[in-house]
């Protein structure tokens, strides 16, 4: 019993701090929903209105027609026609087109005659990405083409319809229309949470520190473990209130599903919370500076955890030493676990692995926090 006041007297004595700073409480509440608005809109991986320029050196009506097919997909966009090659050269360098499409001067003859046209196909692959999605348009435009014009020489000459030896029905689970803010956004999110988490925390034990308030408590009964417990709970509050309405943006606003548990969802979020949050509070601990207390935190979050927890980049495809030091990501979990309960409509149950290795970094941020706040050696 005397515990648990000792520990709500911590957490009322760190709400009353964090009620007279109402400038980094509003910070607290309103940035990650506004952060979630700006890179939810800001980080759109889908490729669309491809520029494109078309050099038709043929010139003919067939020519012509056939370019035409180009311009009815949403997504390419024909800037015009150029007449000479310099003309494809100053349209990609100038950034007016990122592909060009040349049409040779055979086109019709070769066509018409059934034998083979080389297409040219020119694309700036400075953004090697977009390059290579961009291509694939073009190459899909192309076979479905080449189908339909076989088909109707086949129906000419009688043969009736066209056979495919070998063909793929695709069907797209979960992301329906393969739109790249259904995986952006709860990536987000989860950075989002990380990094404010452990930001709020950051100031709990250095500004004890720094205000002389730390030889008060050091000669209370307190333990160190019911610091961290005392100083967690406002924080765990802040941070679930965050969750929710960092969810409800992503609802509402961007339309990502939430197919499964919504109170799953919640309790991991709590787990990850108590990390990343007992994380700040090891910071705080180590540094005693505020200020320096703050430009920890955000080094080691905001890299380590856009970089390195497959939000943008594969951690397959990292060296072996970078994908050892992903398991220490705590979001790296986070976010398999809000993509397989919300988007998959998984269960907890089936994402053990990641709530196991979630819980293995609480603890282990915890045990470090109280080693840290060894009141009795404290000084």
């Amino acid at each position: 019993m005397k515990i648990i006041i000792r520990i709500m007297a911590i957490a009322q004595k760190e709400w009353i701090h964090i009620y007279r700073d109402i400038r980094s409480l509003i910070l607290a509440l309103i940035t990650p929903a506004f952060l979630v608005l700006i890179f939810g809109y800001a980080l759109n991986m889908d490729v669309k209105n491809v520029a494109f320029i078309i050099y038709d050196q043929d010139k003919t009506p067939t020519s012509r027609q056939f370019s035409e097919i180009f311009m009815h997909s949403e997504y390419l966009t024909c800037k015009g026609y150029v007449t000479k090659y310099n003309d494809i050269d100053s349209a990609i360098d100038s950034g007016k087109a990122v592909a060009a499409l040349i049409i040779p001067y055979n086109f019709t003859e070769n066509v018409k005659s059934g034998q083979s046209v080389h297409l040219q196909l020119i694309v700036d692959a400075s953004d090697s990405m977009s390059a290579t999605i961009a291509s694939a348009y073009f190459n899909a435009i192309v076979s479905q083409y080449n189908i339909a014009w076989m088909q109707e020489h086949l129906n000419r000459a009688g043969f009736g319809s066209i056979q495919i030896p070998v063909n793929i029905e695709s069907r797209v689970w979960y992301n329906e229309e393969l739109q790249s803010k259904n995986f952006v956004v709860p990536g987000i999110i989860v950075i989002v949470l990380a990094i404010i988490s452990a930001l709020i925390t950051s100031l709990a034990i250095s500004r004890e520190w720094e205000r002389g308030t730390m030889e008060s408590l050091i000669t209370t009964p307190v333990r160190s473990w019911e610091v961290i417990a005392g100083k967690l709970i406002p924080y765990i509050f802040i941070g679930m209130f965050d969750v929710v309405i960092t969810y409800v943006v992503g609802y509402f606003v961007f339309n990502i599903p939430v197919r499964g548990s919504f109170t799953e969802l919640l309790l991991v979020s709590i787990l990850f919370l108590i990390g990343t949050c007992t994380f700040g509070l090891v910071i705080s601990s180590a540094t005693r500076i505020q200020v320096l207390s703050i430009q920890v935190a955000m080094i080691a979050t905001y890299l380590p955890t856009i970089l390195l927890s497959g939000f943008i980049f594969p951690i397959k495809n990292m060296p072996i030493i970078l994908q050892a030091i992903t398991y220490i990501i705590p979001a790296r979990y986070m976010i398999a676990l809000i993509k397989g309960i919300a988007l998959k409509g998984l269960a907890a149950s089936l994402l053990t692995t990641q709530i196991i290795f979630m819980t293995v970094f609480a603890c282990i941020m915890i045990i470090i926090g109280i080693k840290k706040i060894n009141l009795r050696y404290a000084g």
